[in-house]
């Protein structure tokens, strides 16, 4: 194997492996425990243990080795899937077909989509708003078509701002428009995107994303979060708030990973709020936070307002509380509400 490629290789393994002990290590409990979900400490050592593997045996000049025929496999299959250790030729025809739209997405993840228009979804009143702390950000929020046409919102965020952030959101918006239309299960897509990302060694970093998909008709909204902030849902007839915990791991940290689909029954007057961690973590200059207990109590007084009168009165309660600053953390809110 030409040793330049070996080098990309090794050099992406040592990055990935850095930022998961370094997450391991820095996060505070609590956000740990949001990120992973039902997992642990544990399932995330397996992900380095697997890492330390593949570096061992680069060390060893046994990486790459085909069990089968012992020639080298491909070396864009290994960029792909760092632990691929048999020949695309021995392959079966539904493991080819799988690896195909993979590579698809590896070719295609820096590539940036546009910005997608709040699309027109019947009794649906949608509002949106995203300023990232640099110029380039690591949040993302979309609208995503299914398979069957019905639309979900998607809410996600990287670990960190800045360009390599914003690349992280590039290659998911790329492999939700990819795999999306293919399906009309958010947590099968999500689960065929963390396969992609979590042996590909360009992929170094990992990411918290809440995907839905809404049935305007029966108002079911059937949704995977992956480690991401609980999204708000306000009853309006109850008037009371549900908090859409974590039902799976953020994507890129777990070897065997699963996420569990969830459903939701919602109604005329509900309103969900989608955000990122730069929201509930935003400090003002003694050192205190947004807060979760403070967007609640936002969202109860003004729930009369519609979708985009409620975004404003949270983008002012923000600058206000932050004191007009620059925000550190980049920042989106997206709210749903049913209007009949």
């Amino acid at each position: 194997m030409e040793t330049t490629v070996l080098q990309r290789i090794q050099n992406g393994l040592l990055e990935k492996r850095q930022n998961l002990t370094d997450w391991l290590k820095n996060t505070p409990p609590e956000k740990k425990q949001l990120v992973t979900g039902p997992c642990c400490d544990e399932d995330i050592q397996v992900q380095i243990k697997t890492i330390d593997q593949s570096l061992d045996q680069i060390q060893d000049n046994t990486y790459g080795v085909c069990e089968v025929c012992h020639h080298y496999v491909d070396a864009n299959l290994l960029e792909v899937d760092f632990t691929s250790c048999v020949c695309l030729d021995h392959y079966t025809d539904q493991e080819r077909r799988q690896l195909e739209t993979e590579l698809e997405l590896s070719l295609a993840y820096q590539k940036a989509l546009l910005p997608q228009a709040p699309p027109a979804i019947p009794g649906l009143s949608l509002a949106a708003f995203s300023r990232p702390a640099q110029i380039l950000g690591g949040d993302y929020f979309d609208f995503i078509q299914y398979q069957d046409g019905l639309y979900g919102l998607a809410i996600g965020d990287a670990v960190g701002h800045g360009v390599a952030a914003s690349m992280y959101m590039t290659s998911l918006q790329t492999a939700l428009h990819t795999l999306s239309p293919e399906s009309n299960s958010p947590t099968d897509v999500l689960q065929r995107i963390n396969r992609f990302y979590i042996h590909n060694v360009h992929m170094t970093s990992f990411l918290t994303i809440f995907l839905s998909r809404y049935d305007p008709v029966s108002h079911m909204l059937t949704y995977g979060n992956a480690g991401h902030n609980p999204p708000m849902v306000y009853r309006g007839k109850e008037g009371k708030v549900d908090w859409l915990q974590p039902t799976g791991a953020g994507l890129g940290f777990i070897e065997d990973y699963t996420i569990e689909p969830q459903t939701l029954s919602l109604a005329v007057g509900d309103t969900i709020i989608l955000y990122t961690d730069g929201l509930v973590e935003a400090e003002n200059s003694r050192g205190e936070c947004f807060d979760y207990e403070r967007l609640e109590k936002l969202v109860i007084q003004n729930a009369a307002l519609s979708a985009q009168d409620l975004l404003k009165v949270l983008r002012q309660a923000l600058m206000d509380f932050t004191e007009a600053q620059p925000l550190a953390d980049d920042t989106t809110i997206v709210i749903g509400k049913i209007i009949g």
